[in-house]
């Protein structure tokens, strides 16, 4: 039954992937300490006809897995521009625009040259973007990685590290490389200010950025509680639902007038 359904998903995963038949929504993302908005993270959504919304964590690791998402993560980077051009073309500052890429498109040969066409084609500038890619991925191949993330890095994008304190990394490998903002994974924000071993952990990644001079965002942050902590501890940069949910372009948007019309916004990461 298992196999049945994963070809399935499989089956409809590639003729979605053909007709483009995706959503992203973006996540914004805030500077706690005066409530504005910094960028946003791109989000990509799948709404069968018949299945309905379909999680990333159900089609994600298919499109890994199958090498779909190699194509998948050429067509979210080139929305991704696109949208962000847009804006910014209206004079509307959304700040940073993050886009989760795969290490299979990092193993690209072609990928930088690739990153090169789609600025020149979207019109969209090298440092509006920044580029997220998990810390176990990272660790998969580390040397290539490090070689392709100084190159992307060279062109004037920002590099993430998502999940991080997953992936079991290497310090040696983390100051080698080229990273701008390191994220702490939700999981160990969930919990906190109740859980000891969260809160030494989330204090030991945070002091570990600022020691390196990288900049630190807190994900999945919920409450005033976990917002408070994060503050008291230096890690001013958040994103979650405490703020905002994932939000489809019209909504998100609309948000952000509403926020051009009651606070400014930022769209640089000050270390």
């Amino acid at each position: 039954e298992k196999a049945f359904v994963r070809v399935t998903l499989e089956s409809n995963l590639r003729k979605a992937i053909e007709n483009e038949d995706f959503m992203l929504y973006y996540q914004p993302k805030f500077n706690a300490l005066t409530n504005t908005i910094i960028g946003m993270e791109v989000l990509l959504r799948w709404e069968h006809e018949k299945m309905g919304f379909i999680s990333p964590d159900d089609f994600i690791p298919i499109a890994e897995e199958t090498g779909l998402i190699i194509h998948l993560g050429k067509w979210i980077l080139h929305q991704g521009m696109q949208h962000i051009t847009a804006w910014k073309r209206q004079g509307v500052n959304v700040g940073i625009l993050s886009i989760n890429i795969s290490v299979m498109q990092l193993q690209e040969y072609h990928f930088v040259e690739t990153l090169i066409q789609m600025l020149q084609e979207t019109g969209c500038h090298a440092d509006w973007l920044e580029l997220e890619v998990t810390e176990g991925q990272v660790m998969k191949n580390p040397e290539q990685t490090i070689q392709t993330l100084e190159k992307i890095s060279n062109l004037g994008i920002n590099i993430a590290i998502d999940d991080f304190g997953t992936g079991y990394s290497s310090l040696s490998y983390l100051k080698r490389l080229p990273i701008d903002i390191l994220k702490i994974d939700r999981s160990f924000i969930k919990d906190i200010p109740y859980d000891e071993e969260d809160i030494a952990i989330s204090k030991g990644i945070i002091a570990l950025a600022k020691s390196l001079n990288i900049e630190v965002i807190a994900e999945g942050v919920e409450t005033e509680e976990q917002k408070i902590f994060l503050l008291d501890n230096d890690c001013h940069y958040i994103q979650g639902y405490l703020y905002s949910r994932p939000l489809p372009l019209v909504e998100i948007e609309k948000l952000i007038k509403e926020l051009r019309n009651s606070v400014s916004l930022t769209h640089t990461y000050n270390i």
